[in-house]
């Protein structure tokens, strides 16, 4: 996986290098952003693949089952099996997806880390097990295994390689959902597993990052000058 970093501002590591043209506009990211969870969600679904949307797409989730406008990239998770499943059958694969409003054919690459096997975190440069990623600017969706890692000290606890732990409850079974209009599945605990990433202050603060909810509308609204919108954050 080849990741823009190195001493560049935070808003260039949501790039894959391999795709990289420029800079996208704020409104680019936005229609990127949506139609590549969309494109994922029901290309998983489709191929009876068990994925759910994890951290700050959940997150997202929460509000209004929308992306957070602030967000460069999206995440989800998948079982330890099922990240074996990608590694050994999908690796490197291209799918295409058709938004359906007019706009051109989309194409992503699964691209499966060489280092999922390795369940422990490492070095830190390998803590995401996979990516979903957009070939046009190369945005992506990072995709990260859970597994039992201590299955003798720690039975039902599933963790990553970023230290993000779950006991099988929080998890199991998955709830029925959609996110940004397409059927989408959630971690059963969502609640516990937001504040525990987050606080709770994450699931009542109206105002973040220059953009405030507005309760009428059920959006988040961008406080700035719209001319703005297109700089990265």
């Amino acid at each position: 996986m080849g990741r823009i970093s190195g001493g560049n501002p935070d808003y260039m590591n949501h790039y894959d290098i391999r795709y990289f043209e420029g800079l996208v506009t704020f409104e680019e990211r936005t229609e990127t952003l949506k139609h590549m969870i969309r494109a994922y969600l029901t290309t998983f679904r489709e191929k009876g693949i068990e994925t759910w949307i994890a951290h700050g797409t959940l997150l997202g989730w929460w509000w209004n089952g929308k992306i957070l406008p602030w967000d460069w990239d999206l995440d989800t998770q998948v079982s330890g099996a099922t990240l074996d499943y990608l590694g050994k059958h999908m690796n490197q694969t291209t799918h295409f997806y058709s938004p359906g409003d007019g706009s051109a054919e989309r194409q992503y690459l699964l691209d499966v880390n060489p280092y999922y096997t390795e369940r422990t975190r490492g070095d830190g440069f390998n803590i995401i097990d996979a990516r979903w990623i957009d070939t046009k600017n190369g945005l992506f969706i990072d995709i990260t295994g859970l597994s039992e890692t201590l299955p003798d000290l720690s039975p039902g606890v599933w963790s990553c390689k970023n230290q993000h732990h779950y006991k099988t409850g929080d998890l199991f079974p998955l709830r029925e959902s959609t996110f940004e209009g397409v059927y989408a599945l959630i971690p059963y605990s969502y609640d516990d597993i937001l504040v525990t990433e987050y606080q709770r202050s994450a699931l009542a603060n109206t105002k973040w990052l220059g953009h405030h909810w507005d309760l009428r509308l059920k959006e988040w609204v961008n406080e700035e000058d719209p001319k703005l919108k297109s700089q990265p954050r």
